[in-house]
């Protein structure tokens, strides 16, 4: 009785969540899977349509995300869509996920780069698989590059997402990982700048030294445990092209000149708001 009842409400949530705008959606969205519905890096479309179908209504109804510059987003071929990082939560990732996969001018499904932590976590790691997830290692990047993918990456890392609020919309140091891919495999590269995650879970107070203890990147004290429903704004500019550098200091350069233009596009969205909630 009660796993028929649990089956039943799993029914009624999918439905209610995979409408037919999403089906047809995901539908549209060019993904080969296998027989068995994943792809060779664990996605898995009917976990796609059900996350998706959720995230869109965080994305249209809780943060009211306002999006410019989609039209930049290459609708076919390999990319890497570069944010800045902010939040605690991947809530930046996910929102760059649904704007990049309900795109008028040309869904995608962009793979997002997580952290080697959310892995260790029980159930996470498939989890975040099934979603397009990738763990953030150069080479996973390389292969998927080599597939033609869209892939979101944070070049800030934990560094960017840890931070404390005093530090918002500061961007934290950026590795040169991305920057090296993007020239090998001729990748073009769209910034988005974001605004607004940086309120959704504003830390006052690291806790390192109990966050080392519990092997945990970081953990902050938040106001809540929730994300807070602060208005997001994202902001697209056009794909920057790199040919592979000489040395490492011109790669830093053309990473210095990826962060200026995303201070840019930041920029632009604290400009564009009127309110933080």
């Amino acid at each position: 009785m009660f796993s028929l009842g649990s089956l039943d409400v799993k029914q009624r949530i999918a439905a209610k969540l995979v409408t037919a705008d999403i089906e047809a959606l995901v539908a549209s969205i060019p993904k080969p899977v296998g027989s068995f519905g994943y792809d060779p890096w664990g996605y898995n479309e009917d976990t796609f349509k059900l996350a998706l179908g959720a995230a869109k209504r965080l994305y249209d109804h809780y943060f009211r995300v306002t999006a410019h510059g989609l039209e930049n987003i290459p609708s076919t071929g390999r990319v890497l869509i570069v944010g800045n990082h902010s939040g605690q939560l991947p809530m930046d990732g996910v929102l760059v996920g649904v704007a990049a996969a309900t795109n008028p001018h040309g869904p995608r499904l962009a793979r997002a780069m997580i952290e080697r932590f959310f892995p260790t976590v029980p159930w996470l790691g498939n989890f975040l698989n099934a979603l397009g997830g990738v763990i953030g290692d150069p080479v996973n990047c390389s292969k998927m590059l080599d597939m033609d993918e869209a892939i979101i990456v944070y070049p800030e890392g934990i560094r960017g997402s840890g931070k404390l609020y005093r530090k918002r919309y500061q961007l934290q140091r950026f590795g040169n990982g991305f920057m090296h891919l993007a020239m090998n495999h001729h990748a073009p590269i769209v910034p988005v700048g974001i605004v607004g995650c940086e309120e959704t879970m504003p830390a006052v107070i690291n806790l390192a030294p109990i966050a080392r203890l519990l092997g945990l990147p970081y953990l902050p004290i938040v106001p809540s445990l929730l994300p807070l429903p602060a208005r997001v704004y994202l902001n697209f500019g056009k794909p920057m092209h790199f040919s592979p550098a000489a040395s490492e200091a011109e790669v830093t350069e053309q990473v210095e000149t990826v962060k200026t233009e995303l201070r840019r596009l930041m920029q632009i969205g604290l400009d564009e708001r009127t309110s933080l909630y």
